[in-house]
């Protein structure tokens, strides 16, 4: 069973996902994955998904095979699909992280084990949209219904275009705040529109006052052609702790990570802030996750 993109699983699954984390994370349940190996595969730079990738294999009993591109036979030229081919042979399942689209779904076509995608370029990463469902459910106790807002460069976030799906299949009412310019991609929200008749506003003004959960990821100043323009965006797409003086006092605070100044440092005390629980919990959920694919 590979899980490539968020799509590729349907709510039942997911709910079965979120259960069994549930369990594991409150000492219900364990993992017992004894004798199997994972091999993890980052081509681009990663800490919360290669770690906790790693993490959940070790505490479900794995092995970890930790695959280096520096170092490897592709510095040599060796092909994409060789080198899959040959640490297939050393591992029960690869947990993947490339900076093409599609290059991990291409590698479930190339080998016969088990594949979980840890991101691939601005498309998916199913399994941080887990996390981040879980994490809602955990701390809100549902996602029906919430109303949720998404802030940040939504153009180019993998995890908000995943994450826009989840929240469509869990009827959830999702607001999307972005710079302008770099909203997400309308054919996508009408495909999730079509699917699941998700109800979402579009703004370009930071607005979360109506929020049960504030989603937060960073702008990417790169993609601006002027550094001050962007310097201008971000300054006014930064949550302070003053902007949270209207929201609601239960308001949950998430953010994917790694935060840069997207997020005032101060907040990161307050009761609200909920992003490092966020990812502590890809522990949990990336067990649920290897449980499921390999079993």
């Amino acid at each position: 069973m590979n899980l490539i993109s968020i799509r590729d699983i349907d709510s039942k699954d997911i709910e079965g996902i979120l259960d069994h984390a549930e369990k594991i994370d409150n000492g219900k349940a364990t993992v017992d994955l004894d004798g199997k190996i994972l091999a993890t595969m980052f081509f681009e730079p990663s800490t919360r998904t290669k770690l906790s990738f790693q993490s959940a294999a070790m505490r479900c009993g794995m092995e970890v095979l930790d695959f280096s591109p520096g170092t490897s036979s592709l510095k040599k030229g060796e092909s994409f699909a060789d080198t899959l081919k040959t640490v297939e042979g050393y591992a029960d399942a690869l947990a993947i992280r490339h900076p093409k689209e599609g290059a991990v779904r291409l590698a479930s076509t190339v080998i016969k084990k088990p594949v979980v995608n840890g991101g691939d370029g601005g498309n998916q990463h199913p399994t941080q949209t887990l996390i981040d469902l879980f994490s809602i459910k955990k701390t809100k106790g549902r996602i029906k219904d919430l109303n949720i807002t998404l802030l940040g460069d939504l153009k180019h976030a993998r995890t908000m275009r995943s994450l826009v799906y989840g929240l469509g299949m869990f009827g959830a009412n999702v607001t999307l705040v972005s710079p302008s310019g770099l909203e997400m991609d309308k054919k996508y929200l009408e495909e999730v529109n079509d699917k699941f008749g998700l109800n979402v506003k579009i703004d370009n003004k930071p607005d979360y006052s109506d929020a049960d959960v504030l989603y937060v990821c960073r702008i990417q100043a790169e993609r601006f052609a002027d550094p001050y323009e962007a310097q201008s965006v971000m300054e006014k797409f930064r949550i302070k702790k003053a902007d949270l003086k209207d929201a609601k006092e239960d308001l949950v605070i998430l953010h994917p990570l790694p935060k840069i100044n997207e997020i005032e440092s101060s907040i990161d005390e307050m009761p609200q802030a909920k992003y490092f629980e966020q990812a502590h919990y890809g522990i949990p959920l990336r067990q649920a996750v290897l449980d499921y694919i390999l079993r």
